[in-house]
């Protein structure tokens, strides 16, 4: 997308949430564009929905607009400055509904709250805290685990010695750091002075540890890893906090730190390394012998549970997680099986297109999100089309579930297939891929689970996604409903009492 694509998608954007006064805060995750909103009431949905390059809307604790990998990072740059100029400016015009300050507090309480009671429970906010740490270092995780999968590629074929080394070490740096990265990120979320949780977290990675016995062994360079760096620049945090209480303003620049680094790196040493370092060793252990012992059911349940878990934003748990077996075996065996869900729902999608066959509008989302959902990028599959249609979600999970278990049960003969880095789905993970039994075969049981999902995703939802009265109530074009006077009745979404949005709107 050319810069001024971008700059017109943010400036088409910017009027549809309210203007600049209504954004409070921006930020941006791999697909989504996340914004604060001080009234929620102003945003016309269903016209930013039928914007190019939205593929979605999104409300959670914060309103969540899809626009895909790689747009939403150049269109965001865009919406800052065009917030920023629009604050600074006069206002021009009256607006074309005026409210009293009474009013606009009270609508947006009433928004607050109600959003809050949703999803603002104390675990919902801790997982976005933990997401908000590692997000951040997904793209350099990426490109380091393209370039040591290109590495490993050009080792096994013996060609290059002269230039293998130097892209090992360009591959293996960031995650040699990488507790100092989560160290830097956790303490600016959780209010402290981000350098200082990064030099807490680098004692973490110093190879001096080496000499220094705790528990009656020795430490090893990166024993904990990331979830030593994160309790490690936690603590730091709140040791900054009670010294900046306490400590007088003329000697703080000189206490707090030393104080913060000295207190919270005694306590890391001799205490959260070994401790980070046996749960990690724990996590590596359990999720080998989940696989390993219980491979195609693990599978199933991690397949077909993943979109449910997206849907309630737990799955931001798994992040250190993955990160953790990352950096402990080259690569998560997770990945690779939770991404069977994104199959499941292209192969869903498929089948809706074919039963579908009079609803052009619902067969013209499919159409535009399908090469996103073939890629890993299954928001505009999910909110546009199997959510809204209810069952076909379930059906989706149904495909994601068959093909982790493909997977798992490769994983359980001995064959693991694993991911050497996080964010990518679906096609988009193949240039990541590893194995402990060479790269051919790793590919080809992948792409295998990835047929398997689509396929029974496909057929899962062509025969029992659909009950008669759905497919007459949706299964006509919006021309015919048009002179009929009427809109088909939204299809109840599954587990709610209400009606989805009709998906012919999206």
């Amino acid at each position: 997308m050319a810069p001024d694509k971008n700059r017109a998608t943010a400036a088409a954007i910017l009027p549809l949430v309210g203007g600049a006064q209504n954004v409070t805060s921006i930020a941006h995750c791999m697909t989504r564009l996340r914004l604060g909103l001080a009234d929620r009431s102003l945003v016309q949905d269903e016209a930013l929905k039928a914007l190019p390059a939205v593929m979605g809307v999104v409300e959670d604790d914060t309103y969540q607009i899809v626009l895909g990998p790689g747009t939403v990072a150049r269109v965001t740059p865009e919406f800052e400055a065009m917030v920023t100029e629009g604050r600074s400016a006069e206002p021009k015009d009256a607006p074309e509904h005026t409210l009293t300050a009474e009013e606009l507090a009270a609508q947006g309480a009433a928004i607050k709250e109600a959003r809050k009671a949703k999803n603002a429970t104390p675990f919902k906010l801790f997982l976005r805290r933990i997401a908000n740490i590692f997000v951040p270092l997904i793209p350099a995780l990426i490109g380091c685990g393209i370039i040591a999968g290109i590495n490993g590629l050009l080792i096994n074929l013996e060609w290059l010695p002269s230039i293998t080394p130097a892209l090992a070490a360009i591959a293996s740096g960031f995650m040699a750091l990488i507790a100092v990265f989560v160290g830097f990120n956790t303490a600016k979320e959780f209010g402290g002075t981000p350098i200082l949780g990064g030099a807490v977290a680098a004692i973490i990675v110093y190879a001096g540890v080496a000499n220094i016995e705790a528990f009656g062994q020795k430490l090893s360079p990166g024993q904990g890893g990331v979830l030593g760096a994160l309790g490690a620049a936690v603590l730091a945090t709140y040791v900054e906090k009670w010294c900046r209480k306490w400590v007088p303003e003329a000697l703080d620049v000189l206490v707090t730190p030393t104080l913060t680094v000295l207190i919270s790196g005694l306590v890391t040493i001799f205490g959260l390394m070994f401790l980070a370092g046996e749960v990690s060793t724990g996590i590596g252990t359990a999720a080998n012998w989940l696989l390993d012992n219980t491979g195609a059911f693990a599978g199933l349940v991690l397949g077909g549970l993943f979109l449910p878990l997206v849907m309630l934003g737990l799955h931001q748990a798994l992040i250190p997680i993955h990160t953790t077996l990352i950096e402990q075996q080259g690569f998560t065996v997770l990945l690779p099986i939770l991404a069977m869900a994104g199959a499941g729902q292209v192969g869903c999608a498929i089948a809706v297109y074919k039963r579908l066959k009079h609803n052009t509008s619902i067969r013209t989302t499919i159409k535009s999100a399908l090469p996103a959902g073939f890629l890993g990028v299954g928001e505009p599959l999910i909110y546009g089309v199997s959510l809204p249609l209810g069952r076909p979600f379930v059906t989706a999970c149904v495909g994601g579930a068959a093909g982790g278990a493909f997977i798992g049960f490769f994983s359980m003969i001995g064959d693991k297939v694993g991911s050497t880095a996080i964010g990518p789905s679906g096609w988009a993970l193949f240039p990541l891929l590893d194995g402990n039994k060479g790269l051919g075969l790793t590919i080809a049981i992948y792409g295998g689970g990835l047929l398997v999902g689509y396929l029974v995703g496909f057929f899962a939802t062509y025969f029992f996604g659909f009950s008669k009265e759905m497919l007459v109530e949706l299964n006509v074009a919006p021309e015919e409903t048009e002179a009929a006077g009427s809109t088909p009745t939204p299809v109840p979404t599954a587990g709610t009492d209400e009606p989805a949005k009709a998906p012919a709107a999206v």
